[in-house]
């Protein structure tokens, strides 16, 4: 697939002729005599200009029917141009948080065609470009929130073009209105109750629209720290009796502590980016007892480059077991790390193995 971002045939021609080695990796020709495709600073012949085709990349080449020149290996060279490439979109979305998303522009901005920019973007990336600057929107509103900004100027920071649409979209983003948000949570209320469990304490917290939190520790007056700290202003309540409701919840979750996938449709009311989310809904789908690697796990998703964000988004987790990212470990083997200790996640993963035996 040719594109028309490139300069005149004359141009390109000149690069080849040349051997410009400044254009690899943006520029690829095909020889049709042979069918095999070459980086610009290839070694090989000259070819007749009469048989060459260009394109912008590899994947465009082989889609027309050529071959990677053993010689050149033309795809060694693509991958610093296409992380530069999208590192160029990238800034440019952050640059213009108010302005819209458009792919053609982000194209000329990144030196690539369209078709290209937004499957690297999303290979590279784990988003599309238009989901980036979403979560990139969200991300602003939640900082100018924690700095106290008013709604209003919060939701123009972080390019919304209106409170309304933050507001339609609150839920979503922070787990409450973005008024409690911004006051660490002033105005909620959440309670919490603290059980035993095979792991240690277990903490259960939630809101009137579901579980916020469950994690595992050795005190609990530790956890009820942590739980405070993630929401300085909210109305922070243990129950020790009584509230059926936190009771039942508390009943369920740990069940599902102890044996995994007894329970289903436990309400959850946690933020995340739509990458995080995405990544949390992959490690639901994986069964007790078995483990992926945060690579494989990040093929799944079809951003194999995304290794690191998918271990970003493991460890953003606030779900123990219920998001079970102790299911995930390292390519050697090693386990990696665990937010809530990696005793627990040798424990977890013995225990889930010894119940599929």
């Amino acid at each position: 697939m040719a594109t028309t971002l490139l300069p005149s045939s004359d141009a390109l021609w000149e690069a080849i002729a040349s051997r410009d080695s400044t254009w690899d990796g943006r520029l690829y020709y095909g020889v049709t005599s042979t069918r095999v495709y070459c980086r610009p600073s290839c070694p090989s012949r000259r070819p007749r200009r009469d048989r060459t085709r260009f394109f912008d990349s590899p994947d465009a080449a082989e889609a027309a029917g050529f071959r990677p020149c053993l010689r050149c290996k033309p795809r060694s060279a693509e991958t610093p141009r296409r992380l530069e490439a999208v590192e160029a979109a990238r800034r440019w979305i952050d640059e213009h948080p108010e302005d819209r998303v458009r792919l053609d522009t982000l194209a000329r901005v990144a030196g690539l065609s369209s078709w290209h920019l937004q499957r690297t973007f999303k290979k590279v990336v784990g988003l599309s470009p238009r989901e980036y600057a979403a979560a990139r929107r969200r991300d602003r509103f939640r900082e100018e929130l924690r700095g106290n900004a008013a709604v209003s100027r919060a939701s123009f920071e972080a390019g919304f073009g209106s409170s309304s649409r933050v507001y339609e979209q609150a839920n979503r983003m922070l787990g409450m209105t973005p008024g409690a948000y911004r006051r660490g949570g002033q105005g909620m209320e959440i309670r919490y109750s603290i059980v035993s469990s095979p792991y240690g304490r277990l903490l259960v917290a939630a809101t009137e629209r579901g579980v916020c939190a469950v994690a595992l520790g050795d005190q609990g007056v530790r956890l009820e720290q942590e739980l405070r700290a993630e929401f300085p202003e909210a109305s922070i309540t243990r129950v020790r009796e009584g509230d059926d409701w936190l009771r039942d919840l508390v009943a369920r979750v740990a069940r599902e502590v102890q044996h995994p996938g007894s329970e289903t449709a436990i309400p959850l009311d946690v933020k995340g980016t739509a990458f995080q989310w995405r990544v949390w809904e992959a490690l639901t789908r994986i069964p007790a007892g078995e483990t992926v690697s945060y690579s494989e796990l990040a093929r799944t998703l079809g951003t194999p480059r995304a290794v690191r964000a998918v271990a970003g988004a493991c460890a953003a987790n606030r779900l123990a077991v219920l998001v079970p990212c102790h299911r995930v470990i390292r390519a050697d083997g090693s386990l990696g790390g665990y937010r809530w200790g990696l005793p627990r996640k040798t424990a977890l993963l013995d225990r889930e193995a010894a119940a599929r035996a």
